[in-house]
């Protein structure tokens, strides 16, 4: 079925062309294969050649952006710090850990932030200025989003404290004021500067009372004629009931006295007393929470939320979170007034401010970047016991999803899918299985990378991943010849067959070389020999080797007899073996006794014997010089050991 036309497209393919060619797809674990068929678009074959070009469209491509990295780096400490402290948090401090943990994220994010735009700063490239920019204000849109989500579920801020949050929260995220507020103080007569009314405006329309008192005191100083105007309008600024944290107050008194000052602040202004001066008047207007009076000051709030909050300041300080929708949606229309369709931001926070949190978290999905956002803000509200009604839109644990999503992409990067194990680890319904699955398809490029990802599956008793990449490894080190290293990982795979195939490689090596190479890993083979007969053999080979450079030719003689008759050594190599006994059989003492050199000389005719390449043994000049060298030293060695032995009894 088509799309149909009101529906944006999901992705644009840098270098594709649609319209030339059909596009077919391939899903991947953290990209899509994009490819152009043969086919045209109606699907009939047109006859024109292939580009044979594939594109790659990855999940999560903030991922790749290395200025980010801090955020996904430092927001997992957070993150394991808040499951580790889970059965800590209880009674009233687990509301502050909470809400401490949500600081910790919005610090992160705003070091984040300030870190691109110092990098927009320094760089010259166009195109790199243009990609910091818009990063700078997708985090700066996540902060606003976070911080109010943390006043409104974290903390639940309650009538009175509420008012006083959002306050902070609409002063934290506005930031033209601090610039223009040093334009007018620098200024050698700031009440005289063009802004110097916008700036005590800005400070009446943020409640931020004792700054906008500072700046009129200048005004009364530079003009003694309005002295009395600002003295009454400073003394109603001085007493504006506000609610306060400490709860030193009741509600209902704080109303009381919020009516008192608010008909005292209506008579001054019926009386004409700032008649003579349009913006005392205004700013008591203001003060009456006038709406109308508050729109004229539209071009220096900028956003619809900052009048939400002036608004309730002046006009509704006791607001309860509950009637937060309410004023959300009158101030938008106000504000808007029709003139422009809501943002997407904007329909985020009117989201939040209805208490709708799904719809947050479904609308940051879609609108935001990346996934890092709604993973961190669903697991926090998680924690809160906030979500539990809304997991069935997801078909599981909506805060489990979400994780998913957020570690699925962390495994696309070369390193950061570290960070994506601890994520699958704390999701308990599909996390090991999305593990297994990602797990394998970490490339495991060098072998420090291959520990570490061989490290993580043992942790966890993933035995199958453990063998599997312990034999990628295997083969990747026998087809660079380095045997050592190769059988090191057979061994760890448990991989007998393997193991077998690269102890015939070693045994093949010493024929060639006539010694071996990485002793070391060798002579510590312990128990692991026994993985296989060959492995065995290589390891007792080994032991013999080192027992005759030792000089326990006794020692040495048993063992080499007991490889060859025990019949775990290769039939190939029992030339090799009876070539090692030669030197043992010219020693001046006798080594071998008669019971051990008969063993030896029917090895002998056995192998020459029962050899299917007997004739071409036969050929070999080589070959059968050992093997009358061999016969030779065996039949002195018997006539030296009968000597010896007859000599022994018969005294």
């Amino acid at each position: 079925m088509d799309e149909p036309d009101t529906e944006p497209p999901l992705v644009v393919v840098p270098g594709a062309d649609p319209s030339a060619r059909q596009l077919c797809f391939a899903w991947g674990p953290a990209e899509v294969l994009v490819c152009e068929t043969l086919f045209g678009r109606a699907g009939t074959g047109d006859g024109a050649p292939s580009s044979s070009r594939v594109f790659v469209v990855r999940r999560d491509q903030d991922i790749y952006i290395h200025t980010l990295r801090k955020l996904f780096n430092e927001s997992h400490g957070i993150f394991m710090g808040l499951q580790r402290s889970e059965e800590e948090l209880a009674g009233k401090s687990r509301k502050a850990q909470l809400v401490q943990v949500s600081k910790n994220y919005r610090s992160v994010i705003r070091a984040c932030m300030e870190d691109m735009h110092q990098a927009a700063v320094s760089t010259r490239d166009p195109a790199l200025q243009g990609q910091y920019s818009t990063q700078v204000s997708i985090l700066s849109a996540m902060e606003l989003i976070w911080n109010l989500c943390e006043i409104l579920f974290v903390e639940a801020a309650t009538a009175g404290p509420l008012l006083l949050r959002l306050l902070d929260w609409v002063r934290l995220h506005v930031c033209d004021v601090d610039s223009m507020v040093r334009e007018v103080l620098s200024s050698e007569s700031p009440s005289k500067h063009k802004l110097f009314w916008n700036v005590v405006d800005v400070f009446v329309l943020q409640g931020r009372m004792d700054e906008a008192r500072h700046l009129l005191s200048k005004e009364a100083t530079a003009n003694p004629t309005s002295m009395n105007m600002y003295k009454i309008l400073d003394d109603l600024m001085k007493k504006m009931p506000v609610p306060s944290l400490g709860n030193t107050q009741t509600l209902t008194e704080l109303e009381l006295k919020w009516q008192h000052w608010h008909e005292e602040c209506q008579r001054y202004l019926q009386d004409g007393t700032f008649a003579s001066n349009p913006h005392m008047e205004s700013i008591c207007k203001i003060l009456l929470g006038d709406e109308d009076a508050i729109l004229e000051k539209k071009e220096l709030m900028t956003t619809w939320y900052h009048f939400l909050v002036t608004r309730l300041l002046y006009s509704h300080p006791t607001v309860k979170p509950m009637e937060l929708r309410f004023y959300a949606q009158s101030s938008m229309d106000l504000f808007l007034g029709g003139e422009s369709s809501p943002e997407p931001l904007d329909m985020i926070l009117m989201a939040a401010f209805e208490f709708e949190m799904h719809q947050v978290i479904k609308e940051c999905s879609i609108v935001l970047s990346n996934w890092w956002f709604v993973a961190h803000l669903t697991d926090l509200l998680d924690h809160c016991k906030l979500l539990q009604s809304h997991n069935l839109y997801f078909g599981s644990n909506m805060r489990e999803f979400l994780l998913l999503e957020y570690a699925s992409g962390l495994f696309s990067h070369h390193s950061l899918w570290q960070l994506g194990v601890d994520y699958f680890d704390h999701c308990p319904e599909y996390g090991r299985v999305y593990l297994e699955l990602h797990i394998e398809r970490v490339p495991l490029s060098t072998e420090q990378k291959a520990l570490k990802v061989l490290r993580v599956c043992e942790q966890r008793q993933m035995h199958e991943q453990v063998r599997s990449i312990c034999k990628i490894m295997a083969m990747k080190a026998l087809r660079n010849n380095r045997l050592g290293s190769a059988l090191s990982w057979s061994i760890r795979a448990k991989d007998a067959a393997f193991a077998t195939l690269i102890s015939d490689r070693f045994l093949k090596d010493y024929c060639e070389r006539g010694c071996f190479s990485d002793l070391d890993l060798i002579d510590n083979l312990g128990p692991s020999m026994l993985l296989s007969d060959r492995l065995t053999f290589l390891g007792k080979y080994r032991e013999f080797h080192r027992l005759y450079g030792e000089k326990c030719f006794a020692e040495a003689a048993r063992l080499l007899l007991t490889l060859m008759t025990a019949h775990i050594a290769p039939c190939s190599f029992w030339m090799t073996l009876l070539t090692d006994a030669l030197p043992l059989l010219e020693q001046k003492e006798v080594i071998f006794s008669a019971e051990q050199t008969y063993e030896l000389m029917r090895c002998l005719e056995d192998l020459t014997a029962g050899n299917p390449d007997k004739q071409k043994l036969q050929d070999d000049d080589i070959e059968t010089t050992k093997v009358e060298m061999l016969r030779l030293a065996l039949a002195r060695n018997l006539a030296r050991v009968i000597i010896k032995e007859g000599t022994v009894e018969g005294s």
